[in-house]
């Protein structure tokens, strides 16, 4: 959430309408500022009105009999617009939190200015992409050959986008994560299995509601959300807390079950398992101390992460600063991380990696205790470190070998029991580490 306070200064305003158009956001900032001033007006109001009757209150408790009788009407009066002002005020702090949750976070500004993905500014390329030969099959008919996803079977009663991964398919997606977990663990993260049913306030306080609601999935006898990423129930983990100077940065490894609706993705990507409604996901979410020099080099440190599984997973893939009309409502800067799929002959996302300043921690009211010891709101950022099924499509696609069989990277291998490469004769004993029990 923005700070409100700044709704003062005209120029903020106006750069709060710049940003919404930019990201393409329905919001009208000079309606958010009017409410605040509104608001501002009324709190004058109460404020007089009740100094009012605290004046005719003292005035009662020292006056005569006589004088009494003629304040109490007075005073019944002054109670009375006291409640009146007292609803208003209520009324329109109710109109400013609202207006105020839709309003975006201000792009950082060496953020590219644009509408679409090809607006992004591509920084790096790494790794040779791989182009479909005739001989070439897609992630599908890999999958399908080697039995590792049943797709008209899960559909048959879960519906459209929904997939099962068996046998060997459910095994590498687990190898896939796990070596993405223990990457981070490594590299200082704390892993966390957390809740992924989460009460409203979790998916307000992140920025995922209300902008995304239509987009969740909801327990209705719970009263409670199925979570889309991880990010939101570990940011939540401090969510009205002030947090010690000595305990950041946090870093959290989250690994979960996703769910999202695709509400907005009309029909794109039914095909495979590009867009699928439940998927795994390691997540990577920062909570840092208030300074943009610091969140930059967070941000890099978890895009680095992100490049370091895929470079182990031997995948070809780019790395480009979103443009605005790509980014979220909260997101100051987004690096977005495509993999290379050679049957979409094209670049895909698979990471995004954003940083948000202190949009999240004021929704969540995170802070930490500065060393001058004030209480700030934190800063917060957050990655994909691998996501399947969708981490599937390049990796199955891009190490195909002859005959259907799939080559596995030399970094995955640990996670698979040695194994070199897939096939349709491969048992799936012969994936699962040998030192687990027998």
């Amino acid at each position: 959430m923005i700070n409100v306070q700044l709704l003062r200064d005209p120029s903020f305003v106006e750069k709060l309408g710049l940003a919404a158009k930019q990201k393409r956001l329905d919001f009208d900032a000079d309606q958010l500022a009017a409410a605040f001033e509104n608001r501002r007006r009324i709190v004058g109001l109460v404020d007089e009105a009740r100094a009012r009757q605290k004046s005719l209150s003292n005035r009662f408790r020292d006056a005569d009999h006589e004088t009494r009788a003629g304040l109490q009407d007075q005073i019944s009066r002054a109670s009375d617009e006291v409640k009146v002002l007292t609803a208003q005020l209520n009324a329109a702090e109710a109109q400013v939190q609202g207006l105020a949750l839709r309003a975006p976070n201000l792009p950082d500004p060496t953020a590219p200015v644009g509408t679409t993905d090809e607006d992004n500014d591509v920084i790096r390329h790494w790794g040779e992409p791989r182009r479909m030969e005739p001989d070439m099959l897609d992630h599908v008919e890999l999958a399908r050959r080697l039995e590792l996803v049943e797709f008209d079977r899960a559909q048959k009663f879960a519906g459209s986008r929904s997939i099962a991964l068996t046998g060997n398919g459910a095994l590498l997606a687990r190898a896939v994560l796990a070596m993405a977990l223990d990457l981070l663990v490594v590299r200082g993260f704390r892993p966390v299995m957390p809740p992924v049913m989460v009460r409203e306030e979790a998916m307000v306080g992140t920025g995922y509601f209300p902008l995304g609601v239509d987009d969740a999935y909801k327990a209705d006898r719970e009263d409670r959300f199925l979570v889309g990423t991880s990010e939101v129930s570990l940011v939540s983990l401090h969510r009205d807390e002030v947090i010690p100077l000595s305990n950041l940065p946090i870093r959290y490894a989250g690994v979960s079950s996703c769910f999202r609706r695709e509400a907005g993705s009309h029909g794109r990507d039914t095909r495979g398992l590009y867009r699928v409604h439940q998927f795994e996901k390691v997540e990577q979410v920062s909570i840092i101390e208030a300074d943009d020099e610091l969140s930059a080099r967070e941000q890099l440190a978890l895009l680095d992460n992100s490049e370091t599984v895929l470079k182990a997973l031997e995948l070809p893939y780019r790395v480009a600063v979103a443009c605005t009309g790509e980014m979220g409502q909260g997101q100051r800067l987004k690096y977005e991380v495509e993999t290379w799929m050679p049957s979409r002959a094209a670049y895909a996302e698979t990471h995004s990696c954003s940083s948000f300043g202190d949009f999240q921690a004021r929704r969540s009211n995170i802070r930490y205790r500065t060393s001058a010891g004030d209480a700030a709101f934190a800063y917060t950022l957050n990655n994909t470190a691998v996501a399947a099924p969708r981490i599937l499509i390049p990796l199955l696609e891009h190490h195909q070998q002859g005959e259907g069989s799939v080559r596995i990277p030399r970094a995955l291998r640990p996670y698979v029991n040695g194994l070199s490469s897939l096939d349709a004769g491969t048992s799936y004993s012969e994936l699962v580490p040998a030192y687990a029990p027998a």
